[in-house]
Order: structure tokens, then sequence, then C-alpha cells
């Protein structure tokens, strides 16, 4: 699978280590940055990662900030994007299978790296249903 991953300075350490676990697992990884730790704007990064969603260059995308939700926000602004912000990996799972959302946000000021890569893995597994939810995807999309 390709996925873009991209944070804030907020999330710059979440983000590193998302990319090296997605890495170690075989997957692509698009680094959109940041890549310092100096305070920059989170919306260039979500930007970024969702056209790319959007556009099909990469499968997923995986945003970084200090809540996640700011990243979620500018994400789902682009048409075509479901960006959601978690910190369980139950909730992870559903957003991925439910809702088909292809952008996982996450906040390195909530989540501990350990439920994040499991927050990570269960989306990365997960599947989109289908079904019953592809008609209520489609209704978020009107």
């Amino acid at each position: 699978m390709k996925v873009a991953v991209g944070s804030d300075h907020a999330g710059l350490s979440l983000k590193n280590l998302i990319a090296a676990h997605l890495l170690s697992r075989g997957h692509d990884v698009v680094d959109v940055g940041t890549h310092e730790a100096m305070s920059c704007n989170y919306p260039d990064f979500a930007k970024q990662v969702a056209y790319l969603v959007r556009d099909g260059e990469t499968d997923r995308g995986v945003l970084v900030c200090g809540t996640g939700q700011g990243m979620a926000m500018t994400a789902n602004k682009v048409l075509g994007v479901r960006a959601a912000v978690v910190s369980d990996p139950f909730s992870a799972r559903m957003t991925m299978a439910h809702n088909d959302a292809r952008v996982l946000c996450l906040g390195e000021r909530v989540v501990g790296q350990g439920v994040a890569i499991a927050c990570l893995d269960a989306w990365l597994e997960t599947q989109f249903e289908g079904g019953r939810h592809q008609t209520r995807v489609e209704m978020m999309e009107g």
C-alpha cells in the first residue's frame, strides 16, 4: 500500500515513528513533511496529503498534529476525502470499515506511541465494507 504522511511541528515525532513503522511493514511512504521542529502551519500538510489521496496518487494518508483535529478539519474540506481523528483501535477500524475514511488523523499530544501504532495497524488492516455503508458515505457527499 502507498501511504502519504504529514504533520506539523507538534506531530513531527509521531509522524516519523509512523513513517518508519509503515516502511518496516513493507508499505511505500510519501512524506510531505514537515521535516523540522520549527513552528509551521498544519493546513499546508493536511492539504497535500488530502490531495494525494483524492487524486489516487496514494491509497491512504496519515496526518498528525497536536490533537489531530486541525488536520482532520482541513483534510475534510477536500471534496471526496474523509478524514477521521481516532484515539483507539476500535474507532480506527470502524472509521475505515463503515466510513471509508482513507485519511487517519492522530494527535501526538493525545495518544501515546503504542496506541497510535495500534490505531494505525487496525486501520490499515481494515477494508471498507460497502453495502449499506456505501449509501451512507454517498449521503455525506451531498
